[in-house]
């Protein structure tokens, strides 16, 4: 079982902090928030300035490339060995993105403080407006390319040559088609079930639920999808703290795929 979650209370004091507050609706108030106040020590990652790619066209938020990665990694001056703890503000999707992008690259201790923001600040974590500047390090990334798949990849599935459950994170109506906010299309990726990452959300935090566990079982090869590759890694977190070992990511997500190949709407039996 992989370890994702740790409670502010238990994690260990000299570790590197990421912090990754935002807000979609509010694309700088992370930025302002932490210049504001953050735990001491933490750095800044911004999910549409180093978390994506936004001069792509695949997608809304497009994963940035490993040379963009390597390079977000190493101006970070972050180690293999460090203990990296990410937090945003809590039962939210920014740090899960964030933690999934390290283990891509082959971290192997990283951790999202489950809680957020809020439970350092009552855990007794020193806050300061004061920014860290911490030297480059140059990193041998082990990259692991088989937890990311394309539009291709999908496209094998819906058309049953690879066999893989594609689960949904986005919110129930916009999987069933009966709005979509963001898009020209509304629907879904063929043959995907759903599951709202939000259920996951108690308060501040984000837990393992059964109906996560009812949607989806261990035997499976599962890929998690929403619109732009953000509200799918709380999803892809949480089966990964329940154990799921065989767990993928389209990061591209629906903003990718519904301008390419059909979609479908209503909902799945």
């Amino acid at each position: 079982m992989v370890n994702v979650f740790v409670d502010a209370f238990k994690l260990e004091r000299d570790g590197r902090f990421i912090d990754t507050r935002f807000d979609l609706q509010n694309v700088d108030l992370g930025k302002r928030l932490f210049e504001e106040e953050h735990v001491k020590g933490a750095i800044y990652w911004d999910l549409e300035h180093d978390l994506s790619d936004m001069s792509k066209r695949d997608g809304r938020h497009p994963l940035p490339n490993k040379v963009q990665l390597q390079t977000l990694f190493e101006k970070s001056g972050l180690h293999y060995n460090d203990a990296i703890y990410i937090y945003d503000q809590g039962g939210a999707p920014y740090a899960t993105r964030a933690w999934w992008m390290l283990k891509y690259a082959g971290f192997q201790h990283v951790y999202i403080v489950n809680g957020g923001y809020e439970s350092l600040v009552a855990a007794g974590f020193e806050i300061t407006k004061e920014v860290t500047k911490y030297e480059p390090r140059a990193l041998q990334l082990q990259w692991n390319d088989a937890i990311l798949l394309n539009r291709e990849d999908v496209l094998a599935i819906t058309e049953g040559k690879h066999k893989a459950t594609l689960l949904d994170a986005r919110a129930a109506a916009r999987f069933r088609g009966e709005f979509e906010p963001f898009e020209p299309i509304a629907g879904h990726i063929p043959t995907a079930k759903n599951y709202d990452w939000e259920q996951l959300k108690d308060g501040n935090k984000l837990v393992i639920t059964s109906s996560i566990l009812d949607t989806v079982s261990k035997d499976e090869e599962i890929i998690v999808y929403c619109g732009s590759g953000v509200t799918a890694t709380p999803v892809y977190c949480i089966l990964a703290e329940a154990g799921y070992q065989n767990i993928k990511i389209y990061m591209a997500g629906y903003s990718d795929w519904v301008y390419h190949y059909p979609v479908e709407v209503g909902a799945i039996n």
